[in-house]
């Protein structure tokens, strides 16, 4: 990405390993994330910046120091480089990882291939070679699905709980899937897009909310006794959202972030009087990995859904066009 809306794809050279930790692999499929619009739409400064921060592929080469996958694995990556063995890591924040990176700042995987550093702790084989309409699925492991789990985690969401869900972009309709899968009794998902709220129905939304803002809090509230939602997965990052994530959690309830914030500031006195939990930021994705791949693998869940568009590589200048004009839930890219 040249510039906001310049997005490009050019030559250059191939990864090398350069760490006795690293992994080369041959990108299978990536995707474009809804962050990656943030800069897109000229709201993050972007200058000549490598893109991509999910993926799945096969391991074609490891340094003499990798262990956990071997050449010829079909492997997963979590989006923020992780050794998975520092004390952050192994109390399950691997995206806080002290020797941590983010894939897309460093590796930029809308790519062919790609040299994943600290290849043992950041990238989880599946158990064999994937059918290929499980690529899809564990394309969306990678990301949007491990957000939306740690979303619905951080909300406490379960059985007897009733959760909504801010957001109805791809992270959103994971945070309902996993709200499900963790038992939910209630799921309200807030869309105004018909497309979305089917596919949130298909995840496991039990109730639409098409309000936004104050009017969308009422509604929540209205559907709740006037208590608010148990547990409520905020998936935006915008101060509405926030707000209207905030306002919408019952008294001791609990609300997941994993919107990236931009320009949220949250007013202290109101925030005192709401005693509810927040607990987010970017989601360690690794800690779930392993089982959201069983999952995946066993067919339990098909996250896959939520790509409603497949563009080659060379064609991803028209995907971050069709998702900024939202005519695209998620566009993936095949090498």
């Amino acid at each position: 990405m040249h510039a906001a809306g310049d997005v490009r794809v050019e030559e250059r050279e191939d990864p090398k390993i350069i760490e006795p930790t690293d992994a080369i692999i041959r990108v299978t499929a990536s995707c474009i994330c809804g962050s990656d619009l943030w800069p897109y739409r000229g709201l993050e400064p972007v200058k000549d910046q490598i893109m991509g921060h999910e993926y799945v592929g096969v391991v074609e080469e490891i340094g003499p120091e990798v262990k956990n996958v071997k050449v010829g694995d079909f492997v997963v990556g979590s989006f923020v480089i992780s050794d998975n063995t520092c004390e952050i890591c192994r109390s399950g924040y691997q995206s806080r990882c002290v020797h941590g990176e983010f894939v897309s700042a460093t590796v930029g995987t809308q790519s062919e291939k790609a040299r994943i550093p600290l290849a043992d702790g950041t990238l989880v084989a599946t158990p064999g070679q994937p059918d290929p309409g499980l690529i899809p699925s564990l394309l969306a492991a990678s990301d949007v699905l491990g957000t939306g789990w740690f979303a619905a985690v951080a909300a406490e969401a379960g059985p007897g709980k009733t959760v909504a869900v801010v957001g109805d972009g791809a992270v959103g309709l994971m945070g309902v899937l996993a709200a499900k899968q963790l038992g939910a009794a209630r799921i309200i998902a807030m869309s105004r897009n018909p497309q979305r709220q089917e596919l949130a129905r298909f995840y496991g939304a039990t109730d639409m909310v098409q309000e936004r803002g104050d009017e969308g809090v009422a509604k929540i509230k209205e559907l709740t006794n006037g208590l608010g939602a148990h547990s409520v997965i905020e998936a935006v990052g915008t101060q509405e959202s926030m707000m209207q994530a905030i306002r919408s959690t019952r008294p001791g309830g609990h609300v997941g972030f994993v919107g990236v914030s931009h320009d949220v500031e949250l007013p202290g006195l109101e925030l005192f009087f709401a005693d509810i939990h927040l607990h987010g930021g970017p989601a360690p994705v690794r800690r779930f990995l392993p089982d959201l791949i069983q999952l995946i693998w066993d067919r339990k869940i098909d996250p896959g859904k939520v790509f409603d568009l497949t563009l080659p590589l060379e064609e991803a200048a028209e995907g971050y066009q069709a998702m900024d004009e939202r005519r695209a839930i998620k566009v993936l890219l095949t090498a």
